[in-house]
């Protein structure tokens, strides 16, 4: 027996529903992750479009295609937002509504009363381009990140791919020729993505989890007012990366630093503005240091930075190149941003004592100090 159109639909609302419910219940409420936030958004949406195009065929279906055609993109939109969640930051909203809105726009301008395929070369390319996006983010991530991204990365390639071969052929055999008919009519893609559902939402309740677990990481290793690494994560990476050096043979620097007259800035102007200038200085930092350095905050006012394969001269000039940055960078409160003073200990060729090449570079930081600050100390 062969399943309809409108049966497969049913049946595929019936499993999303489930799935939405099971999916918010075991893993959103646990983790509220903003991956699976946005997951069970997708899920929702994608129920509503297939639920609006029940109504195909009836009076409703002037507004019920279009509105099936916007939920599904904007479901997709969403698949690619949570996607981007676990590499950087969702895309603005903006870019998450241009699909919807352009599809909405082509749907109506093609005679929804009469046509259940309105809008359809817009709405199939952006199901493509939206759910490619997302293969394209999931290959991204980096590697390690979960044993399951690259099975994901390519279940959602096969979709994008599938959903283009659709608007490749709808396009140029038209929705009720042979080919489009047999391999990418409504009754096709309506089970191909019930199965996928299925399969890969168990795939995306582990990412989630993933997701939770590395931001639990970053908030233990990460200073939260300017970003940098803390204390003990800067240490603990730090002690690897001796080691590292120490292996390899390699000689670097390691900089203490400390912002001058940092008490004056919040006596003067108020804590806030104390904490635009570590800011200030956090951001001079990352801008200037290599991909293979380590910048962290140490307490107060004072930072840490280790350079690998950084000569004393090398370091001095990184640090003036800070100071420099700094000098260039304003903030909203007005105030001129303290100078700073530093303390450059080498690592020898060899050496793993971190504890002693820090002390080094306080004893340095404190002859900086001592000699009228704003200048970098090379320790004895």
């Amino acid at each position: 027996m062969t399943l309809d159109t409108a049966s497969l639909r049913v049946a595929f609302g019936m499993v999303a529903l489930t799935l939405l419910v099971l999916f918010y219940l075991v893993t959103y409420r646990r983790t509220r992750s903003a991956y699976s936030g946005w997951w069970c958004a997708a899920i929702a949406l994608f129920l509503g479009g297939s639920s609006a195009y029940l109504l195909n065929g009836t009076a409703h279906q002037v507004w019920a295609n279009p509105l099936g055609n916007v939920l599904a993109v904007l479901g997709a939109s969403c698949v690619w937002a949570g996607a981007r969640t676990l590499r950087a930051a969702r895309p603005p909203a903006w870019q998450l509504a241009a699909g919807p809105a352009l599809v909405a726009v082509a749907s109506v301008l093609d005679s929804p009363a009469s046509n259940i395929w309105s809008g359809g070369p817009f709405f199939l390319a952006l199901m493509s381009l939206m759910i490619g996006l997302s293969s394209v983010e999931l290959w991204r991530l980096p590697p390690g990140y979960s044993r399951l991204q690259k099975s994901l990365a390519l279940a959602a390639g096969f979709v994008a791919v599938y959903y283009s071969g659709r608007c490749v052929t709808f396009i140029l055999d038209g929705p009720r020729g042979h080919v489009f008919q047999t391999f990418f009519g409504s009754a096709q893609t309506t089970l191909l993505t019930m199965m996928l559902l299925v399969v890969v939402s168990f795939s995306m309740a582990a990412l989630s989890n993933e997701q939770v677990t590395r931001e639990l990481r970053a908030r233990a290793t990460q200073d939260g007012l300017t970003g940098l690494l803390n204390r003990t994560g800067f240490l603990d990476l730090a002690a690897d990366e001796m080691r590292r050096l120490q292996q390899a043979g390699t000689s670097g620097s390691l900089v203490l630093a400390d912002l001058d007259h940092f008490k004056a800035v919040n006596d003067r102007h108020g804590h806030a503005a104390g904490d635009a200038a570590l800011c200030a200085f956090a951001a001079a930092c990352t801008a200037t240091i290599r991909s293979t350095d380590l910048v962290g905050r140490y307490g107060g006012e004072e930072f840490i930075l280790l350079l690998p394969g950084a000569e004393a001269e090398q370091a001095g000039a990184i640090v003036q190149q800070i100071s420099r940055s700094l000098r260039t960078m304003s903030v909203p409160e007005g105030f001129p941003l303290p100078t700073v003073s530093y303390g450059i200990a080498p690592v020898a060729s060899g050496a793993g004592d971190l504890a002693a090449v820090i002390a080094s570079a306080d004893a340095a930081l404190y002859r900086a100090k001592s000699q009228g600050r704003n200048r970098a100390v090379l320790a004895s």
